[in-house]
């Protein structure tokens, strides 16, 4: 068994996905905390929480690549996940401020006592404990994954009507978390963060930690998503990708193999806003927009939808051109630049940068190989 889930790892774009995301992480931390300031080579700290940020993204495509890519399920809602797993980590953090905040209550945050509050509510109880943050950083994504996909997939809501319900799951928490009374922080949400598991969170060190601590999340989730693609379950996601009535005709439970996907995909997004939290340091209502899941969308199909590593490269490429798009005088035009680029990818790159040029290499392969010798396919040795 688990030499069977090592060999789907064995491929030459793993081998080369996972030992890239490897020696960026130790080019970018010894850069940074060996190297001086005015060391050419040196890495800034802010552009290694720019790189962290770039890279919880790439986690949030990944998951939306799991169930989009190889399920078929086009989620206009994975923001909602991201955002819950955040909202979770952003409270561990703000019961760690104790009474250093601006009004010095060592039980309530600053927003709460702002706002009269007495107590704190019930739901805030345990987010003093990382590990307790940690289990609601995948439970509160996961079931809520869990109860919307068993709706939807059971009444076999599919196609664009399961985007516009997923997009409206997110819309409204989007409005649900802009209250007040709702005890999140309303429109500001929670910032002013001090230290993470004791550590000052402005540190350089905790930024290289947190950024490595990305990497390897990363690392895992390809992973995971790896081996569940190459495995047969994964082969029943193609199928019912391709041809869901089918499917279900040849005797599988269709809405069990989606809602597991699902589920697994929301948690793995809800790990990625736990992590973008504290490297950004806020977290408030804005990250629920439906334009962020549509935003990753866009990456999953300009990297590559059914790749993974595509998914990823899809996430750093566009936020890179992103930053440096709306860090000039060019900051009006960037979502002119983000749907152009949508539109020519579609045009000409409809497998995505890394769907095309594997396709692209493999057929050059087969071209080169002697007559009689199959050469692999793309699925094969992606």
């Amino acid at each position: 068994m688990i030499t069977r889930h090592l060999s789907s790892l064995s491929d030459t774009g793993s081998r080369v996905f996972l030992g890239v995301l490897l020696a960026g992480a130790l080019y970018v931390s010894v850069c940074n905390l060996l190297l001086p300031e005015t060391h050419a080579l040196h890495v800034p700290t802010h552009v290694v929480a720019l790189l962290g940020k770039y890279l919880c993204y790439a986690i949030l495509a990944v998951a939306l690549d799991l169930v989009w890519g190889y399920c078929g399920i086009l989620s206009l809602g994975h923001a909602a996940f991201f955002g819950l797993g955040g909202y979770a980590m952003g409270m561990y953090l703000m019961r760690q401020i104790g009474d250093r905040g601006v009004y010095a209550n060592p039980h309530l945050p600053d927003f709460m006592v702002f706002l009269n509050w007495k107590e704190l509510p019930w739901f805030w109880h345990g987010f003093d404990f990382f590990p307790f943050a940690l289990l609601m950083v995948v439970l509160v994504p996961g079931v809520l994954a869990l109860g919307f996909g068993w709706l939807a997939f059971r009444s076999r809501v599919t196609g664009v009507y399961l985007s516009i319900i997923t997009q409206a799951m997110t819309y409204a928490l989007l409005l649900a978390f802009f209250r007040n009374e709702m005890g999140f922080g309303g429109n500001n949400g929670l910032t002013d963060f001090k230290d993470i598991l004791g550590f000052d969170i402005q540190a350089n060190s905790t930024r290289v930690a947190l950024f490595v601590i990305t990497v390897a999340a990363l690392a895992l989730t390809y992973t995971v998503a790896r081996i569940m693609v190459t495995s047969t379950y994964g082969k029943v996601l193609v199928a019912i990708r391709d041809a869901e009535s089918r499917t279900r005709f040849l005797g599988y439970r269709v809405e069990n193999y989606k809602l597991l996907a699902f589920v697994i995909s929301a948690c793995m997004a809800g790990i990625a806003g736990a992590l973008y939290v504290p490297q950004v340091g806020i977290i408030n209502p804005s990250e629920f927009q439906p334009a962020n899941s549509i935003e990753a969308v866009i990456w999953v199909a300009v990297g590559g939808r059914g790749t993974l590593t595509g998914a990823a490269l899809g996430a750093v490429t566009i936020n890179f051109l992103k930053t440096t798009f709306t860090s000039g005088f060019l900051a009006p035009y960037w979502l002119f630049v983000l749907g152009g680029t949508f539109i020519l990818s579609t045009l000409f790159l409809p497998k995505g940068i890394v769907g095309t040029a594997s396709t692209l290499w493999h057929r050059k392969r087969s071209e080169a190989a002697p007559a009689g010798e199959v050469a692999p396919t793309p699925q094969a040795a992606e």
